[in-house]
């Protein structure tokens, strides 16, 4: 799926360390054009993209996938930016492959696996 919207928020990187080594997130909130503007939490990983991208008002073309997952009885979505492209003729871009994201894995000491709020991602 592709989205072109205006940058509206950078949120602060997340960082953490999983049993498949050192992990990054860098989550963005865009807010699309119309007479109804939606806000979209997207989420980038790694550290691949451009930061020179990410200005507040600056104008994006995101290309994205939407994975939802259960978890205790509960269902969570994730928008996953996979590409992301300045509006301009002379932007760069981030892209990568959606099958190359592994969400993080945290682990108490006896071993069962957590994160900050007790989901595990």
């Amino acid at each position: 799926m592709q989205l072109t919207a205006k940058l509206a928020a950078i949120l602060p990187e997340q960082t953490g360390a999983g049993k498949n080594g050192a992990w990054k997130k860098q989550d963005i909130i865009v807010e699309t054009d119309g007479q109804y503007p939606k806000k979209v939490c997207i989420c980038l990983w790694g550290d691949k993209y451009d930061r020179n991208l990410l200005k507040i008002g600056s104008k994006l073309t995101i290309s994205f996938d939407i994975e939802s997952r259960e978890f205790n009885g509960k269902w969570y979505t994730d928008v996953k930016g996979w590409k992301v492209e300045g509006d301009n003729a002379g932007g760069g871009s981030y892209s990568q492959e959606p099958a190359s994201y592994a969400p993080p894995v945290f682990e108490r000491d006896g071993g069962s696996v957590i994160s900050n709020d007790d989901c595990p991602f």
